[in-house]
């Protein structure tokens, strides 16, 4: 699929297929989803701009690269994003964090926005959206309609699991964003769920299933 990069390392591959086992406890199913998170980072970092700098080794001077410009945006979807968060911050510890609360209406499946708090200068940095299901694709469109909104120009989307139906709803509303994902499945059911999927990632993650 155009615009969305399906993450299969072996690591990721072997890391999800134990999220998706329903035997899979809350406890190694949110350190699952903390370690598949830093992959997935990995992944959606790997051409951030580099700069030059000059520093000194113990040994003697040279001229070394770091990440240009300022520093990334997490934005997670409340609530189970958060749950992909720390992953994140492992790699990037000094990443701001912006929160988007939206939930999905159970009758008409669209998102509902109950809470945003993000940073003031989005449009002078990536934010990369996170969220475990790319599902109906009607929140991930929500978060990233109302990151624009507040000013965001360079926004990356990361899931653990997409729909194809999620796909086609996310490039229809905003083809300029990018999807990261460690799979792509096969539909969506009658409720909304990813078929095979792993369930509800927020009930699995917090143990309200």
């Amino acid at each position: 699929m155009t615009g969305v990069t399906v993450v299969d390392h072996p690591l990721v591959r072997h890391k999800l297929t134990l999220m998706r086992d329903r035997e899979t406890s809350t406890h190694l199913f949110r350190q699952l989803l903390r370690e598949i998170s830093s992959l997935l980072c990995y992944e959606v970092t790997r051409d951030l701009p580099l700069e030059a700098i000059e520093i000194e080794t113990p040994i003697q001077p040279m001229k070394a690269e770091r990440i240009a410009g300022k520093k990334l945006v997490f934005a997670p979807i409340l609530r189970s994003g958060m749950g992909m968060l720390d992953g994140m911050l492992e790699l990037a510890p000094a990443a701001r964090v912006a929160h988007v609360g939206l939930y999905r209406d159970p009758e008409t499946l669209d998102a509902v926005e109950y809470y945003f708090k993000a940073p003031g200068d989005l449009s002078d940095r990536t934010v990369i959206v996170i969220d475990p299901m790319l599902a109906t694709g009607h929140t991930a469109v929500a978060a990233v309609t109302r990151l624009k909104a507040a000013g965001a120009k360079d926004i990356r989307l990361v899931c653990l699991l997409a729909a194809p139906e999620g796909v086609e709803a996310m490039q229809a509303a905003h083809p300029d964003t990018p999807i990261w994902t460690a799979a792509v499945d096969e539909r969506l059911n009658e409720h909304g769920y990813i078929i095979p999927g792993l369930g509800d990632a927020g009930d699995r993650m917090y143990g309200t299933r």
